[in-house]
Parts: structure tokens; sequence; C-alpha cells
């Protein structure tokens, strides 16, 4: 075992010297660097321009709330100081409930890696408008109800040259592993030496996988640096290192399928060929194809009638106003405490009746998105093994916290807050309860929660798992077919 070790390095050394000296190893660094660099140049730029928006927003938020409840302050201490005034202080609209509970902005906080792996960030906005008067139909109208495959791809980043670039790269380099030497004449010398045609294509293959996985990490750490991320937050070092195996398991399975078309004894023009069709299938054609099936076997509800039952129903609710706020009484008894017959005529609680319908006979069709939406994905994630391409993508993406898992927990934590922001203000609204200055220390808050890095860790691993396997049975195929080679050799 030293001593096969010892061949191995050997040829490593060996084919250093022999590709240093060929234009076409630094045609590829060149260009590998050139593209990393701007892909994590570009993911860099989309990431601070998200933070910079969210930061803009929660900072905006901030500074509103704060300038309200100086107000109210301002209101209590007049009353305070002044008790039998007349006229009384006037009212200000801080104290109203409309004021505050019309907007707030909850903002999904910019995932550890999301320079690297863009993902779904172009697709959905970083934050939604939480307001006392939207339904679950206004709070993501801007996100894109769309199959998985589509939300998959994204901007040219770091995440995009992995699944695309990185295999033409290795197929680059690796496409006349053993056929240059045979149409050069010197196999049979080498069959003739004490190294082992197996010992010699590892070589090879170790060498040039090292310079490709150094060049890839190197770059992405210090994408990863330079964009500031903090590699001592929890589960951030975590990360780091599953996009690193992510990586390293994509380019063996490109190098192992290398190994077993050069092991067909075929030219280099045929290899090439083989390989580059490879890659089109893999990550052009499997993708597309299963795109295909998943809105052909669920398709989603059309947006045009999506559009049409919400203008049916609001047209139809805005005729009956007054009856739909009379009904919404007859449902919540506990609401009904102040002035109903002035409430009946009060187009605020008017409006609030109209939506509420609305957003009730609207809700069967939202589900239907979003159980068409839930096939589809798992169609996806069942299919997925296809495609080294869907594995290695989703995977990064989920690892980068731009993956569909962290905008659908997103999705969820909004709409558990929605609910919980109109559970406090609507009962203040049909009390005609004013705002005090403490309210607005005490009204709800939203908090998104990352999901724990082991879960995250357990689905990439899932999935790596499986391009493990598909490599391992390729690897295997391939170095036992060398011995065939050996013989037409």
């Amino acid at each position: 075992m030293p001593n096969r070790i010892g061949r191995i390095r050997r040829i490593m050394l060996h084919e250093w010297r022999s590709l240093s000296a060929d234009r076409t190893l630094w045609a590829v660094v060149a260009l590998s660097a050139l593209s990393i660099g701007y892909a994590v140049y570009n993911g860099m730029t989309w990431a601070r321009a998200q933070q910079a928006s969210v930061r803009a927003i929660t900072e905006e938020r901030e500074r509103k709330i704060a300038r309200a409840r100086a107000e109210v302050l301002r209101y209590e201490q007049q009353l305070a100081a002044n008790p039998s005034a007349s006229p009384a202080p006037a009212l200000p609209r801080e104290a109203r409930i409309y004021t505050i509970a019309n907007s707030y902005d909850a903002a999904l906080p910019p995932a550890p890696l999301a320079a690297l792996s863009i993902g779904q960030s172009d697709l959905y906005p970083p934050y939604t408008n939480i307001s006392m008067w939207n339904s679950r139909v206004n709070l993501f109208a801007e996100i894109e109800n769309e199959n998985p495959l589509n939300m998959l791809n994204g901007r040219f980043d770091l995440a995009f040259f992995i699944v695309y670039l990185y295999p033409l790269l290795i197929i680059a380099l690796s496409y006349n592993l053993i056929s240059q030497e045979r149409e050069n004449g010197a196999l049979q010398m080498l069959l003739a030496q004490p190294v082992g045609l197996r010992t010699f294509v590892t070589g090879k293959i170790l060498l040039r996988l090292s310079l490709l996985l150094a060049l890839t990490t190197g770059l992405s750490l210090f994408g990863v640096f330079l964009s500031g991320v903090n590699l001592s937050a929890g589960g951030v070092g975590a990360r780091v290192l599953l996009w690193i195996g992510a990586v390293a398991l994509y380019g063996i399975f490109w190098f192992a399928l290398a190994v077993a078309v050069n092991a067909f004894s075929g030219s280099s023009a045929a290899n090439a060929t083989a390989l580059v069709g490879a890659w089109l299938l893999f990550t052009l054609v499997i993708p597309s194809l299963l795109n295909l099936a998943v809105t052909t076997m669920h398709p989603t509800p059309s947006r045009v009638e999506f559009i049409n039952t919400i203008r049916r129903a609001a047209n139809d609710t805005n005729s009956k106003g007054r009856e739909a706020l009379a009904a919404y009484y007859e449902d919540h008894p506990e609401l009904a405490t102040g002035d109903q017959e002035k409430n009946l005529k009060d187009r605020d609680f008017i409006y609030w009746a109209v939506n509420n319908e609305v957003a009730q006979r609207s809700e069967p069709l939202l589900a239907r998105f979003d159980e068409q939406l839930a096939k589809q994905q798992r169609l996806v994630n069942r299919y997925r093994f296809l495609s080294p391409a869907i594995i290695t993508q989703d995977a990064l993406n989920d690892i980068a916290g731009t993956g569909v898992e962290r905008y659908t927990r997103f999705r969820r934590s909004v709409e558990r807050f929605h609910e919980e922001w109109k559970g406090y203000f609507v009962p203040k609204m049909f009390q005609d309860i004013k705002l005090t200055s403490t309210d607005y220390d005490t009204y709800p808050q939203f908090r998104f929660l990352e999901e724990p890095t082991g879960a995250i860790a357990r689905r990439a691993l899932t999935s790596l798992l499986g391009l493990s396997v598909a490599a391992a049975i390729i690897g295997l195929y391939g170095f036992r077919a060398l011995q065939r080679y050996k013989a037409a050799g």
C-alpha cells in the first residue's frame, strides 16, 4: 500500500510537469478564475443589495414607530397635565388603530452564504407588508407561483458556475486521460512499466481534481471573507464544510464518468463527444423533461382564473358591504361591543368586512395552489437523483440558505404572524380602543427563526449520498473496464 501511494505521488508530480507545460491547463485555470471571480462578485453584489434593502426597511420601520410613540406620549402628557382642558387636545392619528395596524414590513434576514448562491432570492422579495386589511392573497402577491425546477435557476453566481461550467472544465482536462497515450503510441510503453493502469489513471485524476477543487473552493472562501460572513457564527462553519463537500462530490462524479468513458478505448474526439453529450443530458435535457413532467402532472391553477375569482368575489361583496359586516358580527359576537349601528355605516369597518369575505372566498383557490406546488416539489424530490445537476443545485441552494425550504419557512412564519397581527388589532378596532404609548412596546413583532443547521445538513447529506453512490458505481465500473482497455492496448 505505501508503495502504491508513492507511485501515485510520482505520477501526480509527472502529470503536473506535463500539464504545466501545456497551454490547455493554463487556459482552463484562467477561464476558471475569471468565471469564479465574476460569479463571486456578482453574488456579493446581489447579497449586499439584499442586505441593504432589508436593513433600510427595518430601520425605517423603527423610526416610524419611534415617531408615533413620541406623538402618543406627548398627547398623554398633555392630558395628564391639564385633564379638564377645553377644548381637549386633539387625538393624534398615531393613537388610532389604523395608523400602525395598516403597515408592518416583515423581513427575511439575509442568508449566511447568499453571496455564493443567489438561489431563489431573485424570485422572492426579502420582505412583505403585513396589514390588518390584507389577506393571505396579498401577502405574497409579488412571489411567483412557479414549479420548483424553475425556482432552482437563477443569476450567474458561484452555484451556477459549479453546476453548469465546472463539469465542462473537468471534461476539458479528462476527456483524453488514456486515449492521448494510445494515440501518440506511449500506451504500450506505459503498460510495460511496473505501474498498473489503474494506478496511473488514479494519479492523473487526483491531480486534476485537486487543482480544480483548490481553485474553486479557494476563491469561494475568499468570496466568503470579502462578503463579511462571520465563520464563527452558529452553523456557518458547518455550512461552508457542506458546500466544499458538495463541490468535491460533484467533481468526483464527473471525473468518474470521464474514467468510464475513457475505458471504452475510444478516440479522444469520441470521448469528448460522449462526455459533452452526458453534460447536455444531465444539466439540460433531464431537468427540462422533469420540469415538463411536474407542470403536466400537477399543473397549478390558471393565474387568470385566480385573478377573476378574486375580482368576482370583490365585486359581489362590495355591493353588499353592510350585509358582509353584519354577517361578520354574527360569526364573531365577541366583537359586538361597540356602536354597531355606527360601525355598519363606517366605510372602514365595511372595507374590513369586504376584505375578509374576499379572503374567505379566495382561500380554496390558494389552497389548490399550495397543494399543486407541494405535489410538484415531492415529484422533483423523488426524481432529482436522475440528474446530478439537480441534486447539486438543490443542495447548494439549501446550504447557502437560498433554497425553497428557507423561503417556505419564511412564508409560513409570515402567515402565522399575519394571523397574530390581526388577532391583536382587529378586536381593538371593533371595540374602538385607542393606542397608548405602552402599546407600541407590546404589539406583535415578527421574528424569523432559522432552521437548525442539523436539519439542513441531513437534507444536503441525503442528496449528496445519492450523488456519492452514483459516482462510486460509475467509478468502479470505469476502473474495472480499464482491464479491457489494457487488453485492447
